[in-house]
């Protein structure tokens, strides 16, 4: 038995777009049941996501704190961002988000992982990178707004960023999984096995 996710798409008697938003819209599908029943299915359309763990050669992983409105947290985070324009290559967005959010270039990407947030409600699918061989980007730094206005840069030990996660103190989706993807990584056939970071992601695909 092979364990693998398979792409699948059961019928949909209907669909309708209750909510559409700045970035995400909400859709509600009537889908046939295995069992010949219709239900309805709620549930958050996204553009898609890529998130960085940019680790330095001190073995620190660069990490922002930012407020999160919906649960009421300042989290801290890899840095991240939404794939704002169709097809866009998500690798070209990484290192946008890794200058934008720490201004910081790296040489040696790689993909970590490729997950799901909540696959329940939501349909966004991120691609988690590595990146190394940090250096400090050149030019000004990226003039942040909002809640980017606020936020906090650190670079914190692989080690204490995974207490952190099994502590119950660090929540983040990107991190949680970034972190702990780099660590099993490390620990098994080493981070030069990674897939390159140019490898087909089916969930958002992409141009070369």
């Amino acid at each position: 038995m092979t364990i693998k996710d398979t792409p699948e798409e059961w019928e949909v008697r209907a669909s309708e777009t209750p909510f559409v938003g700045k970035k995400t819209s909400v859709r509600a599908d009537d889908v046939v049941m295995p069992d010949g029943s219709v239900a309805r299915r709620d549930y958050q359309i996204h553009p898609g996501s890529v998130a960085v763990v940019a680790l330095d050669d001190q073995g620190r992983v660069v990490v922002v704190q930012q407020y999160r409105h919906p649960v009421r947290h300042k989290l801290w985070e890899i840095p991240a961002g939404l794939l704002d324009v169709p097809g866009e290559n998500p690798l070209h967005a990484a290192q946008r988000e890794l200058y934008e959010e720490a201004h910081v270039k790296a040489e040696n990407w790689r993909v970590l992982a490729d997950i799901y947030t909540s696959p329940g409600g939501c349909d966004e699918a991120v691609r988690i990178y590595l990146a190394r061989d940090l250096s400090e980007a050149e030019g000004q730094r990226f003039e942040v707004e909002d809640e980017e206005a606020d936020m906090e840069l650190a670079r914190v030990p692989v080690q204490e960023l995974v207490r952190g996660v099994l502590a119950g103190d660090l929540h983040n989706t990107c991190l949680v999984v970034g972190v702990l993807s780099l660590v099993a990584a490390q620990q098994g056939d080493g981070l030069d096995a990674l897939r390159p970071a140019e490898a087909p992601w089916p969930a958002r695909p992409f141009e070369a």
